[in-house]
């Protein structure tokens, strides 16, 4: 497989990993951080494995397919977690939440 074949997946990542960082910060700024925690903790695991993900794919690796089908985990886990946060009005969980089913879709398809 060749780096090109990554682009879509990478680009996918990457914009997962930018999301996943600015919800995780708008978390902390919510006025009760408390119940936001698992949220917060969700948010930095995934985008720290789409992270790997996206460098494994540059460097055209040889496990980036496993690394993609746990980036598919990692953004499932993290829109479920954002989606119920995102039913009580918080916007930056939404968006983070349509960003991690996104890159959850592309990276199954390439981890097929």
């Amino acid at each position: 497989m060749l780096e090109t074949d990554y682009k879509k997946c990478i680009e996918a990542c990457l914009e997962c990993l930018v999301i996943c960082k600015q919800c995780a910060v708008a978390c902390l700024n919510e006025k009760e951080v408390e119940h936001l925690k698992k949220c917060i903790q969700t948010n930095l695991e995934c985008a720290a494995i789409c992270n790997t993900a996206v460098e494994i794919m540059s460097l055209n690796g040889k496990f980036a397919k496993e690394l993609c089908a746990i980036c598919v985990k990692a953004c499932e886990a993290c829109a479920e977690e954002c989606e119920m946060h995102a039913k009580m009005g918080m916007k930056h969980c939404e968006e983070c939440a349509k960003a991690c089913r996104e890159c959850a879709k592309i990276c199954k398809e390439m981890a097929a």
